[in-house]
């Protein structure tokens, strides 16, 4: 029998379901010697990855998994949370004692709060990552950080689950979580849509390889931002070159009537015009240079 497995504090824990997140947090978890009772796998892609992911851990139903498991991690999407947690409870399948544990960044632990009614301990663990529900997810985890949510008994709880993980918690107040979920969401989630608008704009003038072409550019400007803010932020907005502006967006606007690129020229407006706010309020772009790259953004007012 390995270490881990001999260690106190070893759970059963059950897992609804084995998406990307439900099966790597599973895997991880199993790694360091709890026990993966089942998952519920309602789609050929879930099976296929229980068998990868979770070899020897079998499929079952949410009542199965209730009946068999100390510990329940719910892994649903966001919208099926809320009723999945309701459901289980007119079906009587929480019990005194077990711990319900979700992963949506969105919901603290109010949205446990018909398992916790009926005695079972909830928290909320949100690691900040995405995922691919392969193998290479396990090694993403190592130094992730987790928004966890519960009260202040239970919290040792879900930062030792979080740490076994390889992992480490971030405590996030409950009334902080929807704020919390806006940031990630924005800033990673939307990067994607952004880093492709590009891509996109770059192959309609043949260039082949268009992320190969940004890579560069695009890890120095994030990795900038990470460790520096707004400090270098550059860019013909920040000079305050309307007529290079004005430019871009006559492009822009053709590709979009050409193409049916419609999605970018509001992104370019939006993004520019913030950014603009911004070197304003920092006093880097005038007021006078401000106002004509107003103009060069929105010059029908």
């Amino acid at each position: 029998m390995s270490q881990s497995a001999t260690r106190p504090g070893r759970l059963k824990i059950g897992v609804i379901s084995a998406g990307k997140v439900g099966a790597t947090l599973a895997a991880a978890l199993r790694a360091s010697g709890h026990t993966i009772t089942g998952a519920y796998a309602h789609s050929e892609a879930s099976t296929d990855r229980l068998e990868t992911m979770l070899p020897n851990v079998p499929a079952m139903e949410v009542e199965e998994i209730a009946a068999s498991s100390e510990m329940i991690l719910l892994a649903v999407p966001d919208d099926e949370l809320g009723p999945l947690v309701e459901g289980m409870a007119k079906l009587g399948l929480w019990k005194r004692g077990h711990l319900a544990v979700h992963v949506a960044g969105r919901y603290g632990t109010g949205i446990l709060d018909p398992a916790a009614q009926a005695g079972a301990i909830p928290l909320a663990i949100h690691p900040a990552m995405t995922f691919t529900g392969t193998s290479l997810d396990l090694k993403r985890l190592i130094d992730c950080p987790f928004g966890i949510t519960g009260s202040g008994m239970f919290l040792p709880i879900g930062q030792a689950l979080v740490e076994e993980t390889g992992g480490h918690a971030v405590i996030i107040e409950e009334e902080d979580r929807g704020l919390y979920h806006a940031a990630i969401c924005h800033g990673a989630n939307h990067a994607v849509t952004l880093v492709n608008q590009a891509m996109r704009m770059l192959e309609s003038i043949g260039i082949e390889d268009p992320g190969a072409y940004l890579t560069p550019l695009i890890h120095a400007s994030i990795d900038g931002a990470l460790r520096s803010g707004e400090k270098l932020l550059t860019g013909p907005v920040v000079r305050g070159d309307a007529g290079t502006v004005a430019e871009h967006l006559q492009a822009i606007d053709a590709l979009a009537a050409t193409d049916g690129a419609t999605d970018i020229p509001p992104v370019y407006r939006a993004l520019a015009t913030a950014t603009a706010d911004r070197a304003n309020q920092r006093r880097v772009l005038p007021d006078a240079q401000r106002e004509r790259v107003d103009e060069a953004i929105h010059p029908n007012g």
